[in-house]
């Protein structure tokens, strides 16, 4: 008889190709972090579907870990229009049961390293005040980033926007 907690969790996968099945497994995600508002889970699901739709054109790059075959996190992030070194990381989510592995900072890292090859920049976060963001806002600042704005009652009355921000040094050119 083998005891179940002396078993290693299988291995994580990393991808940045997104497929139309990542649509439920995404919507499965967010619902389950229970920290999104439904319209910003719907949110996040436009932004898969748009890049599933338009592909690279759509301006939306993402980073997708899964153990098993199943979606256990995943991060989306982009060029700001209008900029040359901007980039926005428009979300990133790991399932309660995996959160504290690593798999959040693994997806920050593909993140900034994605960014360092395309010449580096600022990559800013937006997130809320609220308390059960609190969690998240230490993720951010442990990984380095600081914050750099604090918009009041942005979301609602109580609710302020806040903008981390971290530079990215560009990547050095790759040798032939």
């Amino acid at each position: 008889m083998t005891n179940s907690s002396n078993r290693r969790p299988s291995p994580i996968r990393y991808r940045s190709r997104p497929a139309p099945d990542d649509l439920a497994a995404l919507r499965r995600l967010v619902a389950a972090t229970r920290v999104f508002y439904p319209a910003e889970r719907a949110i996040a699901l436009e932004l898969l579907q748009e890049r599933l739709r338009r592909g690279p054109k759509s301006g939306y790059s993402f980073f997708f870990a899964e153990r098993a075959g199943v979606l256990i996190g995943y991060c989306a992030w982009g060029g700001v229009p209008l900029t040359r070194q901007s980039y926005d990381l428009y979300w990133i989510a790991v399932a309660p049961s995996c959160q504290g592995e690593g798999v959040g900072q693994e997806l920050m890292v593909r993140t900034e390293r994605a960014v360092a090859r395309r010449g580096g920049g600022g990559l800013y976060i937006e997130t809320s005040s609220r308390d059960v963001y609190e969690r998240t806002r230490r993720f951010y600042r442990a990984a380095g980033y600081r914050q750099v704005a604090r918009l009041s009652d942005f979301y609602a009355p109580g609710d302020h926007k806040v903008v981390f921000c971290k530079v990215i040094t560009a990547a050095p050119p790759r040798r032939r």
